[in-house]
């Protein structure tokens, strides 16, 4: 008998990032800030001494200090993983069983309706308004409804940019038995957190990561915070070494410089607010052909009548964006990316093409 997959297995699709090499790289919302040379020196002095025949601290204690400093919060509240995918997935797995149900919002991050397909359970997808704004009422009737274990979604949003309040947030996690998993992911853009009062909650976790204002995509790290007891728990459903001493070493020689972490936040806050200032000009000048969304993260989402077909214009430029149905996610620059992609852009709206 000839092996056949399962049935969570047989029609799956893997995410579906862009590839190929493009001139300018604007569709990951990565930080285009490469790390200093001070950082650079720290990181080699820290591998250097590394013992590459044994393996990691299991609880990246020393990493998880440094995080938890920076932030202001209990480093007992701290786990480490790789990336926020890898946590997200360690979450999924240990708190649900198949048949649970999981509440996303849509649009969102697509990776959490994979990894909850993935743990067999139950998704129930709350569409946003027309405007790209969550109901909050709207989903806490939905959880209570369903009686739902989870409920997942970032803020600010990603692909929309849009951030949720934080008293809204908050209504949300008092409202309902579900955990609620907090994915703050571009929250250095924004000051919407939860992050100083995750012990005052019993069903909140919260999500970060490093690949977004801090610079350190590559080596994919991201951290888990929470109150002790679902601390605990993560810790023990995670893989024991799941965060390797190289990244361990990156990760703690980039949080012993606060300063320059801080510096680098400032840099994109002021590229976005740069390439935003950019983009309103063309909005004015071509007011029929696009629609500014919004911009609380490290990236502009904007709707354009022909958004495919710039699409293309702009990858035969070798300029790589992000494409979202009718929408484009634009990630903030360099100072000339940013001026490169607003030339192409208003190249083509004026090129003679009706939108």
């Amino acid at each position: 008998m000839p092996f056949e997959l399962n049935e969570k297995l047989k029609n799956i699709e893997p995410y579906a990032p862009i590839s190929g090499e493009y001139r300018i790289r604007l569709d990951a919302n990565e930080s285009f800030i490469s790390l200093s040379d001070e950082v650079c020196d720290a990181i080699s002095q820290r591998i250097e001494s590394l013992k590459f025949n044994r393996y990691p601290d299991p609880f990246a204690t020393e990493l998880c200090s440094l995080f938890a400093k920076f932030y202001g919060i209990k480093s007992e509240l701290v786990t480490a993983g790789n990336g926020s995918d890898e946590l997200i997935s360690v979450i999924m797995s240990g708190f649900l069983q198949k048949g649970d149900c999981v509440i996303c919002l849509s649009p969102d991050f697509s990776m959490y309706e994979f990894y909850s397909h993935i743990v067999e359970s139950n998704c129930i997808v709350v569409r946003k308004r027309d405007d790209f704004t969550v109901d909050i009422d709207e989903v806490i009737s939905n959880a209570n409804e369903s009686n739902a274990r989870m409920i997942i979604f970032s803020n600010p949003c990603n692909p929309t940019s849009i951030g949720i309040k934080r008293e809204d947030v908050i209504k949300l996690i008092k409202r309902v038995s579900s955990l609620v998993v907090l994915d703050e992911a571009y929250m250095d853009f924004y000051d919407q957190s939860l992050i100083n009062e995750v012990e005052q909650y019993d069903n909140l976790i919260i999500l970060r990561t490093c690949s977004k204002a801090l610079g350190m995509a590559a080596i994919r790290l991201g951290f888990a915070i929470s109150n002790k007891k679902l601390t605990y728990t993560i810790r023990c459903v995670k893989s024991p070494y799941n965060v390797n001493s190289v990244t361990q070493a990156i990760g703690c020689a980039v949080f012993s410089n606060p300063d320059y972490i801080r510096r680098s936040i400032e840099r994109i806050k002021t590229s976005r607010e740069n390439l935003v200032e950019e983009m309103k000009k063309l909005e004015k000048n071509y007011p029929q052909e696009l629609k500014i969304i919004a911009n609380s993260a490290n990236f502009v989402y904007t709707r354009f009548h022909k958004a495919e077909d710039l699409f293309h214009f702009l990858m035969n430029e070798g300029i790589i964006v992000r494409r979202f149905g009718d929408y484009l996610r634009i990630t903030a620059g360099r100072n000339y990316e940013n001026s490169e992609l607003i030339f192409a852009i208003d190249k083509f709206l004026s090129g003679g093409e009706t939108l």
